[in-house]
C-alpha cells in the first residue's frame, strides 16, 4: 500500500518536473532582445520531402550579441531556409549574402520588453495550473487508496508531502520566471 502512495508521488513529481522543464524551453524561445539560437527553435521546412527543424539543415551561430548566422549545409537550401524564417512568427527579416543568412536582432523597445514580461508570465502561470492539476490528481488518488485501506495518518501525510513537493515546484517557476524576467527587461 506504501508503495501505491510512492508511485502516485514519483508520477506526480514526474508531470511537475515536465512542466518546469516545459515552461524553460518555452521561455528560452522568448527573445530577449539578445541572439539567441533558440528563438529558431521552432522553425521547420521541407527537406526532401520530410518536414525537418531548422536545426536540421543548417548550423546555427551567435558571433555577437546582436547576430544570429544560419549557414545551410546544402547551399540550393538557402533560399529555402531564407523563406521559413520570413514565414515563421520570429518576426526578424533574414539579410542573404549568398552563403549565409544573417538575422540582425534589434534592440527592444520598453513596451516590447513589457509585452514580453507579460508572456513570459502567462506561460510560468500555464505552468503552475499544470503543477496544481498534478497535485490535485495525486490527491486524489491518495484519497481514493485510503479510502481502499490505507491508513488514515499514512494518506495525510503523503497528502502533505504532495503539498511540499507542490510548493517546491511552483517555486522553481517563480525563479525561472524571475530570471527571464530579468534578461527581457536588462537594455
Amino acid at each position: 500500500m506504501a508503495a501505491d502512495l510512492k508511485q502516485i508521488e514519483q508520477k506526480a513529481e514526474a508531470k511537475m518536473l515536465a512542466s518546469v522543464e516545459f515552461l524553460d524551453e518555452t521561455l528560452s524561445r522568448i527573445r530577449a532582445g539578445k541572439a539567441n539560437p533558440h528563438i529558431l527553435d521552432g522553425i521547420k521546412l521541407d527537406y526532401y520531402g520530410t518536414l525537418t527543424p531548422l536545426s536540421g539543415v543548417a548550423a546555427i551561430n551567435t558571433p555577437d550579441a546582436r547576430t544570429i548566422i544560419v549557414q545551410p549545409w546544402e547551399k540550393q537550401m538557402l533560399k529555402d531556409v531564407e523563406k521559413a524564417i520570413l514565414n515563421s512568427d520570429v518576426g526578424i527579416t533574414p539579410d542573404n549574402n549568398g552563403e549565409i543568412i544573417r538575422l540582425s536582432i534589434p534592440p527592444l523597445t520598453e513596451e516590447r520588453r513589457k509585452q514580453l514580461v507579460k508572456q513570459a508570465k502567462q506561460e510560468a502561470e500555464e505552468a503552475k495550473v499544470s503543477i496544481r492539476n498534478a497535485r490535485r490528481d495525486a490527491i486524489d488518488s491518495i484519497k481514493k487508496a485510503v479510502k481502499e485501506g490505507v491508513a488514515e495518518d499514512v494518506g495525510k501525510d503523503a497528502e502533505n508531502d504532495m503539498q511540499k513537493l507542490h510548493d517546491k515546484y511552483i517555486k522553481k517557476i517563480d525563479d525561472v520566471f524571475v530570471a527571464k524576467e530579468k534578461e527581457i527587461l536588462t537594455v
